[in-house]
């Protein structure tokens, strides 16, 4: 079977190429043929634009040549979901099912505060796709205020296992992500100022990029910064090093669909202290696998934070505790026999 996949540039940064990428990686064997089509990419307006035309070209060529029995397309809300309107068209006029993979975290802008038209139409193209993917069942019962919830599968995202060393863990918070308000980012000079005057000093690792200058400047008026590093965005062996090195991972976010940040994290085996946000609570439960506060609580999360510096028995059971539910809940398997579950169940529909 054919499947034609609508997905970002490989260089983007962001949960949605990182899902994608494992795919890439993925051994679809005999049964599946994927071609993918680049939508999106990281840069100005201009080059986004430009990538999002030769995109549709490219995606009317392979419906030409390739004749796909079925498309997947990788959305957000917001400017991705507009972005995807022409793809879910011109599958339709050729009668091509849709399978439409859903990574968004912000419902409550993208719908509920949209105008009564963009609402319309928001529910009229969803409801041209055959099968819509949600992240956790809080994003099924959201989306299930678009179209009826039979036409909503539920499919969490995956990780891959690493090897670890535990003699190279560090008494060390980190924080992977996008740097700005959604993901909590303005609140963590505050929590860690808490901390440190709870549990003495600690480094903290702010890995990612976005609202950098303005996080900076509020660690700054707090003469914080001495132990505080921004080392950007980090792919790679940068990446597994810094997940390797620190205990804690911390992710304070506001909203979510299932963050690749937290289940990444949980694989190294880390002690994580995050919110109860969109789809996290799937994933941690709260004391067995790591913490989980209200978001913008600050004092709530400062103190779980500086609870685990002071005890290094727990920081290793939540750790370990969150490892082993990634391996048997969240692996790249289990995670790709769901979708090709969908696939199938979709194409004998046609």
């Amino acid at each position: 079977m054919k499947i034609c996949m609508v997905v970002p540039d490989k260089y983007v940064k962001g949960g949605i190429a990182s899902v994608v990428n494992g795919y890439r990686e993925y051994d679809f064997g005999r049964q599946w043929e994927v071609t993918y089509v680049e939508s999106y990419c990281d840069g100005s307006k201009l080059k986004k634009l430009v990538k999002a035309v030769k995109g549709y070209f490219r995606f009317i060529q392979v419906l030409i040549k390739n004749k796909p029995d079925l498309v997947h397309i990788h959305s957000s809300f917001g400017p991705s979901f507009y972005r995807k309107i022409p793809f879910i068209y011109m599958a339709r006029q050729r009668r091509i099912p849709v399978v439409n993979h859903i990574h968004g975290a912000d419902f409550d802008t993208f719908y509920h505060k949209a105008s009564a038209g963009k609402r319309r139409r928001i529910k009229g193209i969803y409801g041209k796709c055959q099968v819509l993917i949600a992240l956790s069942e809080e994003w099924k019962r959201n989306l299930a205020l678009l179209v009826p919830a039979e036409k909503i599968e539920v499919i969490g995202n995956y990780c891959r296992i690493p090897d670890l060393s535990m003699k190279d863990r560090r008494r060390q918070i980190l924080f992977l992500g996008e740097i700005g308000e959604r993901k909590g980012c303005y609140d963590i000079p505050r929590i860690y100022e808490k901390t440190v005057r709870k549990a003495g000093k600690v480094p903290l690792i702010m890995a990612g990029d976005g609202e950098l200058a303005e996080v900076k400047e509020l660690f700054r008026q707090n003469n914080l910064l001495e132990d505080v590093s921004f080392p950007g965005w980090v792919r790679g062996k940068d990446k597994d090093r810094l997940l390797k090195e620190s205990e804690i991972f911390l992710f304070p976010s506001y909203y979510e669909g299932m963050p690749m940040a937290v289940l990444e994290a949980m694989s190294y085996g880390m002690a994580i202290v995050t919110t109860n946000a969109g789809g996290i609570p799937q994933l941690i439960e709260d004391g067995a696998d790591g913490y989980l506060c209200e978001p913008g609580n600050v004092e709530q999360i400062s103190e779980r934070l500086a609870g685990l510096l002071e005890d290094a028995d727990k920081r290793k059971q939540l750790g370990e505790h969150a490892r082993r539910k990634a391996e048997e809940d969240y692996s790249m398997e289990h995670h790709m026999g769901r979708l090709f579950s969908v696939y199938e169940k979709t194409l004998a529909q046609r």
